[in-house]
């Protein structure tokens, strides 16, 4: 199920702690990134805090800029993106400015934090029960299916963090370094310990803001199993892109695929009638870059824009077979082959009946299909 973009956005010292330290808060941006941020805001379809922060800082979470609330007015959105937050137990601090400025509030807990936080805020904010414990997937399923939410900043604090990016769930990390040392060791760290997913971060883009850097990252790392990450998402989007330079075509699909290793580094890439071979599809091209006894092709993920086809007339050996035959057993795609071309296509059934795993992606099936547009249904 498509999930929200999640940007996770938090400042830090130089020794990794963050600017939400209580009371005394130490401000760790400089003015100009505060404006930033209010940009960054205006543009999210919903915050999220953990009640945590709330507890701690008492933010407003605002779009501050009339200017930046007019127009979010003029495409026909609320003033105020909505505010969400996530509380196991249900204690939630009534008073708190989170529930009295902006807009609308929303609440994820527990089954039993439900009745605790629907007796302690009344009909200040929808409050949305997960079952037993907090399950990430679920809340941005919620949030995308039910409250329409494509894009979500999450501000805080460091477990919420934590929790998104050890699970795969974070799209984006912006972060700001400030020029200082804060050294309390009862000060809040960005990350708490535990198992991340592997692989190097990719720096998207990093900015001076007075005093202060923005460093922007994206994931690469590939899931391990059927639930999609926010890395795969990246990665079939590249592959989306790859098919949009095929030359066309009467006679075949234009399909993009990336090949990448297990640790998030690319390890080749292809498109369809690559090279000026009007045969070649875009699987095979990619493999064919590659040495087959490669070992990271084992633990590696092919990203296509189409389903691999399990039988083909220009070549003898289909590209769900080719995949097979590297050692890959992950393949994430955007659609399923139509009968334009193969009557009955079923890669995914070759796949699977190997022992590989397959997962698809409908959100992308629109971006996937755009270069055959031209083709017959």
């Amino acid at each position: 199920m498509p999930l929200p973009y999640v940007l996770l956005s938090a400042a830090v010292s130089l020794d990794g702690y963050l600017d939400d330290t209580g009371p005394e808060r130490l401000l760790l941006s400089s003015p100009a990134d505060f404006d930033r941020v209010d940009e960054v805001r205006a543009g999210a379809d919903a915050i999220l805090v953990g009640a945590g922060t709330i507890r701690a800082d008492n933010p407003r979470l605002l779009v501050n800029s009339a200017e930046r609330r007019a127009a979010r007015l003029a495409e026909g959105r609320p003033a105020y993106p909505l505010k969400v937050t996530v509380t196991a137990s249900g204690d939630l601090d009534p008073d708190a400015h989170f529930w009295h400025t902006g807009g609308e509030k929303l609440v994820y807990t527990t089954d039993d934090g439900a009745e605790r936080a629907r007796r302690l805020l009344g009909g200040t904010a929808d409050v949305v029960p997960l079952g037993p414990g907090i399950d990430w997937r679920l809340l941005l399923e919620h949030l995308h299916e039910v409250r329409g939410v494509a894009r979500l900043m999450v501000e805080g604090g460091g477990q919420v963090h934590t929790q998104l990016l050890r699970q795969g769930l974070a799209d984006e990390l912006q972060l700001v370094l400030a020029p200082l040392f804060v050294g309390d060791p009862a000060a809040p760290r960005l990350f708490g310990p535990g198992p991340y997913q592997g692989g190097r971060l990719r720096l998207v883009e990093t900015l001076r803001i007075e005093d202060v850097v923005l460093m922007r990252y994206e994931p690469t790392a590939p899931g391990a199993g059927a639930a999609p990450t926010a890395a795969d998402r990246h990665w079939l989007r590249t592959a989306c892109e790859l098919a949009a330079l095929c030359p066309p075509s009467e006679t075949a699909f234009s399909v993009g695929a990336v090949v990448v290793a297990a640790d998030g580094t690319e390890l080749a890439r292809g498109h369809s009638r690559e090279g000026g071979d009007p045969v070649v599809h875009a699987e095979e091209a990619a493999l064919a870059k590659l040495d087959t006894a490669d070992p990271r092709l084992a633990g590696a993920t092919v990203y296509s824009s189409l389903e691999p086809c399990a039988r083909r007339a220009s070549r003898p050996v289909p590209c769900a077979e080719l995949i097979l035959r590297a050692g890959v057993r992950r393949v994430v795609t955007a659609w399923r082959e139509p009968d334009t071309f193969v009557a009955g296509a079923d890669g995914t059934g070759l796949l699977l009946g190997s022992g590989a795993e397959v997962v698809v992606l409908p959100e992308f099936e629109a971006p996937a299909k755009a270069p055959n547009a031209h083709l017959p249904s």
